[in-house]
């Protein structure tokens, strides 16, 4: 079992590490970006990355305060879902209306690596390049396809 102060301790460790490890990459557009804290441009759409008990977690999430809105931005997210998976080279799961962990309705496409922990520092190599790999090809299909979710665009 683990203290707080070191659950604390190891969880800022990972994200740092990750942090660092991904700093050399420029973004698809060839400019230098903090991959752990992505800005889309897009103030509800966000692109997160977590680890709960023992997954870690990758998602598009959009959380509008206008359903309306957020249900049209995922619609169009859902024309681009066969061009998104082939960009990722995998299946992510869709879901149009869920809620999160503070109980906000939220929109969120994710896919998630099953059976690790961010507090067993061997998991590590493992969920940084599961991060890696997905976080650099949500980029490349951000940079090819952001400008279709600009506000103006509806």
């Amino acid at each position: 079992m683990y203290s707080r102060q070191e659950v604390s301790f190891l969880t800022q460790q990972f994200w740092t590490a990750l942090g660092q490890y991904l700093a050399p990459i420029p973004s698809a557009e060839g400019e230098k970006i903090n991959w752990v804290n992505y800005k889309t441009g897009e103030k509800d759409i966000r692109f997160f990355m977590t680890t709960e008990s023992s997954t870690a977690k990758i998602s598009i999430t959009l959380s509008h305060r206008d359903i309306v809105l957020q249900k049209l931005y995922f619609d169009k997210l859902l024309k681009f879902k066969n061009t998104f998976h082939q960009i990722l080279e995998e299946q992510w799961q869709w879901q149009e209306l869920t809620m999160d962990s503070n109980g906000k309705v939220i929109s969120e496409i994710y896919t998630s690596l099953e059976n690790v922990n961010i507090l067993n520092q061997h998991d590590w190599p493992m969920m940084i390049s599961f991060f890696k790999e997905r976080m650099l090809a949500l980029d490349r299909f951000w940079c090819e396809y952001k400008y279709a979710f600009e506000r103006s665009g509806f």
